[in-house]
């Protein structure tokens, strides 16, 4: 570097230094591209029961589509995941599974008991947090409920869960779903009855078109802000296919996305369905697909 180079230069690190906190982060969300991290659950080799290829297929499926981080969606008879029903011996051997394929598990689905009291309700989501932390979650995902006869055990169980989900280090999110987190009406609903700030938002566009058939960036906007991940696919119409190649759709991922930056959004992006797959090794390539849409859309943003 010769002398004017080397004054140009230290110009440019002075002004930038000197510039105000807020319009450094300006200049970071108006900037090209976005670095959000990109997971995927295990759900596109667990389908339908008839193409469930288990959980181990799922888990070389991720690292071999070329994702590092897994997020614990769908268990079954022998796979527990993090339910109250799984045991330490369990816990442990998933934590190796998960750990021998150099995978990082950021989420595990906590699943309410409705037909349990309340009090039983609250014991049974605490252990199944327990067991999420034990595996290195980070987030414990809820799908709210479907009758409204259950919305008010609902908003009282995750009232107290999320506080001791908050001593464990867990943060507890809600996603879309229908019933009582329908679209962002229902959504603002919920977040005001649990009144708790270890209570946020995992979007997801998909399931805002398939159970209510509105427009997710709309249904975005009021609630960006409390939006700190995102449960990606695709949807064709209300009630229809969220078996999709991401982009076959009718989820706009760009002006979505386009929402979450503006609002400072940091990630993850965790991919949850792909197009129907036949063999493990077509819903790997599926899902291999999906992550490099989020690439490259995520690089032109």
């Amino acid at each position: 570097m010769n002398r004017r180079e080397f004054i140009r230069t230290s110009a440019i690190v002075s002004t930038a230094s000197m510039m105000p906190s807020c319009a450094l982060q300006t200049a970071e969300k108006t900037s090209k591209g976005v670095h959000w991290p990109i997971g995927c659950f295990n759900r596109p080799w667990s389908e339908k029961k008839d193409k469930d290829w288990g959980l181990d297929a799922a888990f070389d499926g991720i690292k071999a589509a070329g994702y590092k981080i897994v997020g614990l969606l769908r268990g079954d008879a022998k796979d527990h995941l993090t339910t109250a029903a799984a045991t330490p011996e369990y816990l442990a051997g998933l934590k190796k599974r998960i750990a021998d394929r150099g995978l990082k598990v950021n989420m595990s689905a906590l699943r309410t008991k409705n037909e349990l009291s309340v009090e039983d309700q609250i014991k049974d989501m605490r252990q199944q947090i327990e067991n999420a932390r034990f595996l290195g979650a980070e987030f414990g995902l809820t799908f709210g409920v479907d009758s409204p006869k259950f919305f008010e055990n609902y908003y009282k169980v995750m009232h107290e869960v999320a506080g001791f989900a908050q001593d464990k280090g867990l943060k507890v999110v809600l996603k879309p779903h229908g019933g009582a987190s329908g679209a962002a009406e229902e959504i603002v609903r919920c977040m005001k009855e649990v009144n708790h700030p270890n209570f946020k938002i995992w979007f997801d566009a998909g399931n805002i078109i398939f159970y209510t058939g509105k427009d997710p960036v709309e249904q975005l906007k009021p609630i960006v802000e409390h939006v700190t991940g995102f449960c990606a696919k695709d949807c064709d119409k209300k009630g229809g296919s969220v078996l999709l190649e991401f982009g076959t759709g009718k989820v706009d991922f760009r002006a979505v996305f386009t929402e979450m930056k503006k609002a400072g959004f940091k990630g993850p992006i965790m991919v949850e369905c792909t197009a129907p797959s036949t063999t493990a090794e077509m819903a790997t390539e599926n899902a291999r697909k999906n992550r490099e849409y989020l690439e490259k859309l995520f690089a032109s943003l």
